[in-house]
């Protein structure tokens, strides 16, 4: 380990944006030793920590029965400057541990460096005892646990002639941030938006939507599918004739997003389409479980076939690196030491000396991460 490294390692865990914040926290924590900073910091105020970004936050607000802004004050060494498009991971504490997920940002880079915060649209899932949580129980506040904002389902700057948004329910989310940051910096382009939610109760932003469509933001199309039926990749072409020339992105369930690349492979336009998926999509495929240890924290947790790496390290207790939670962003990559895992979505097993994505990744049998 060389000195750089030496010096960064008390808050290597830690998801920063800049260098110079990692830095800061090393020197703190090096100075501060054998106490750490926090048993200072948080003295003066909840949100400063050296280990980690916190946030408070300032409103929940619904957005229909099951949907609600949650509005965040970031705290020390969070960084505003994040692309539209991007998400960002919330820690909560429930029950005496901290649950993670990761959501898209709603707000916009320019708001959030107005105002010192940002925020995100969250739908509670029936099976997403967090998501129903932050949407019905969640008060403003409360200091929350962040994780850096991360992801790759961006615009490119400048803007393409022609731009086609195609969504379904909160797949809505990251496409709100977009449009209004072109509002806001008056980026004049060819939008289209094709939307589909179950009735119009369901639709989220539908007052903003209407005034951008106004406006001429957008060219928007809403489709309920209760009545209208679901959009599939045969009734795109009826709703945006000019489809093949414009640049897409997409987000939304699973079998959305496959029918959308199956449209596009067939037309030969693939590189034209840029998806998001909110979930990871695990394979028929299992691990057999066993014990996972954590070696630098000194942490384990025996764990099931069907439970992540990433899942059973935050339920031990372990200060585990992620960012989108579904084998994208590579964030949460580290070594396996001991034993063997097994990639949840292809069945394709790592043995020891290997970096695995621990998002993806499940024990089959006994192992060691360096964590």
């Amino acid at each position: 380990m060389g000195l750089l490294e030496r010096f960064e390692e008390p808050v290597s865990g830690v998801a920063a944006r800049s260098r110079g914040s990692q830095w800061a926290r090393a020197a703190l924590t090096r100075i501060t030793t054998p106490l750490l900073p926090d048993d200072y910091l948080h003295l003066a105020n909840p949100l400063w920590s050296a280990r980690e970004l916190r946030g408070k936050v300032v409103s929940v607000t619904k957005e229909t029965e099951d949907t609600a802004t949650i509005r965040i004050r970031p705290g020390w060494g969070f960084s505003f400057d994040y692309a539209p498009g991007q998400y960002i991971g919330i820690g909560v504490l429930m029950e005496g541990r901290w649950a993670w997920r990761s959501y898209s940002l709603t707000s916009t880079p320019d708001s959030s460096a107005n105002d010192k915060t940002i925020s995100i649209t969250v739908k509670a899932m029936p099976e997403g005892f967090l998501s129903s949580h932050l949407v019905n129980g969640l008060q403003p506040g409360t200091v929350v646990r962040l994780a850096a904002p991360r992801g790759e389902f961006v615009l490119p700057d400048p803007l393409p002639a022609k731009v086609l948004f195609v969504t379904a329910g909160s797949g809505l989310t990251p496409i709100i941030s977009m449009l209004r940051t072109a509002r806001h910096r008056d980026q004049r382009t060819d939008i289209t938006l094709v939307h589909s939610t179950p009735t119009p109760a369901d639709l989220l932003f539908a007052d903003e939507l209407r005034d951008l469509a106004d406006s001429g933001v957008v060219d928007l199309h809403v489709q309920y599918t209760r009545t209208d039926g679901q959009i599939t990749p045969d009734v795109l072409p009826s709703l945006c004739a000019d489809w093949r020339e414009r640049q897409t992105w997409a987000c939304g369930p699973a079998g959305f997003l496959d029918g959308l690349q199956r449209l596009y492979a067939e037309a030969h336009l693939t590189e034209q389409l840029h998806i998001e998926r909110f979930a990871l999509e695990r394979g028929v495929v299992g691990a057999q479980g066993g014990t996972v240890t954590f070696s630098r924290s000194g942490k384990s947790a025996v764990v099931d076939g069907a439970t992540t790496l990433l899942e059973a390290g935050e339920t031990a207790g372990a200060m585990m690196p992620f960012g989108c939670r579904m084998g994208i962003c590579q964030s949460c990559v580290v070594m396996l030491d001991k034993g063997c895992v097994r990639d949840l979505r292809s069945g394709v097993e790592h043995v020891e000396g290997e970096r695995i994505q621990t998002c993806v990744s499940a024990a089959a049998g006994d192992c060691t991460l360096a964590v």
